[in-house]
């Protein structure tokens, strides 16, 4: 009898040649080192402020919280969100333009579904979160990777953008203020994307999660908010962010009436709703006092110039950007070794028990993302450790 041949299991082209998360390849060595000091999540450690907990609590002992909501979302936090969206982003939204989603990457996710066909082309500056272009991948589109301008806070290559445009393209993707670099895209900057959209009949999709926080006078804005660009503008917003909910997985996205409804068909087969529990939680925050917001962005400003001082003490090692936002920095490894990220970060953490994320998760080698969500003595200990090791 013939010996039956050996058959590879069939596996998508698109998702097998998707190279590992470089992200959570960090996260799954750090559990092999002892005591480490984490600059690597992007995740508060402040913990969910208590009123919101405790909503969430109310909700499950009423008996509200075991079945489905509508797929959109409970229509009540609709209609506190976009009071949300035109008071804090100048958006006028309606329930009836907003889904709540599992996190913004649900969102975001359903978003590239509703607009990308196979073979189109998504431009998306770098460096820039590694999710957004596996998203675009996983909808069979081409991500367009744009190098920002390092030196100018990585601000946006408007030329560069513009040079990229083809009849192929069918949007722009980006995160402001950005994740990894901490950039905040000034106004200026904005309204030059939103020209090229409306020359070239692109749609523009905005990942917010880092709204709230941005420092030293710079201003977020929200490009749905500028003329003539809600009815070609998905943007993406969290409240994991915001209220340190991460593990929460809640959010939500915004559009025109007339792409809601193509979203909202990319959001029922990835989740059919957000998690109700959850919902009722937001709910809450939303209602509530916004103080706990204050008192995460001014932690987030002194950690940041706390990180930012102790690696002026490395400046022979690192070269960074001052964050204008975000709780992420983005520094540049100016030596030799650290061409290879991923294999600077796994020595740095496995020499000197030090967790940072790769450059290379981000599209950009020879940098390290580092957090400064983290308590002082978080950052004092890791930049202990690496003026020792270094």
């Amino acid at each position: 009898m013939d010996k039956k041949k050996k058959m590879s299991i069939p596996i998508s082209n698109r998702v097998s040649q998707m190279p590992k998360s470089a992200i959570h390849e960090m996260t799954r060595l750090s559990k092999e080192v002892d005591d480490v000091a984490f600059l690597s999540w992007a995740k508060p450690t402040s913990g969910t402020p208590e009123h919101i907990k405790k909503a969430a609590i109310k909700a499950m002992e009423e008996g509200k919280t075991g079945g489905y909501s509508e797929p959109e979302g409970i229509y009540e936090l609709r209609e506190e969100i976009a009071k949300k969206l035109k008071k804090v982003n100048h958006i006028e939204a309606s329930p009836e333009e907003i889904i709540v989603t599992v996190g913004a990457i649900e969102g975001l996710a359903a978003a590239v579904m509703a607009v990308i066909d196979p073979g189109d082309e998504v431009i998306i500056p770098i460096p820039g979160y590694s999710t957004h272009i596996r998203q675009v991948i996983m909808a069979s589109g081409k991500p367009v990777c744009v190098p920002t301008i390092e030196d100018e806070s990585f601000g946006l290559d408007i030329e560069r953008i513009n040079d990229a445009i083809t009849e192929k393209t069918k949007a722009i993707l980006f995160s402001d203020p950005n994740n990894p670099t901490g950039s905040v895209y000034s106004h200026e900057e904005l309204e030059d994307v939103a020209e090229m959209a409306r020359k070239n009949n692109l749609i523009i999709i905005t990942d917010e999660a880092y709204e709230y926080f941005t420092f030293d006078g710079y201003k977020h804005d929200s490009i749905a908010s500028f003329p003539d660009m809600k009815e070609r503008v998905i943007s993406a917003f969290t409240f994991t962010k915001t209220y340190a909910m991460t593990g929460w997985r809640i959010g939500y996205v915004h559009s025109s009436k007339e792409i809601v409804p193509q979203i909202k068909k990319g959001h029922i087969p990835l989740a059919i709703c957000a998690p109700v529990v959850s919902q009722y939680a937001v709910l809450e925050a939303l209602k509530s006092s916004q103080e706990c917001i204050e008192s995460f962005r001014e932690h987030y400003k002194n950690m940041r110039d706390l990180m930012c001082r102790r690696l002026d003490r490395l400046s022979h090692i690192f070269k960074y950007q001052r964050p204008k936002g975000s709780y992420l920095m983005f520094p540049k490894i100016k030596i030799e070794e650290g061409k290879d990220s991923l294999a600077f970060a796994k020595r740095l953490l496995k020499e000197a028990r030090v967790s940072t994320t790769p450059g290379v998760a981000f599209k950009s080698e020879s940098h390290l993302r580092m957090s400064f969500c983290v308590p002082e003595e978080i950052i004092n200990k890791a930049f202990d450790r690496m003026e020792d090791y270094f």
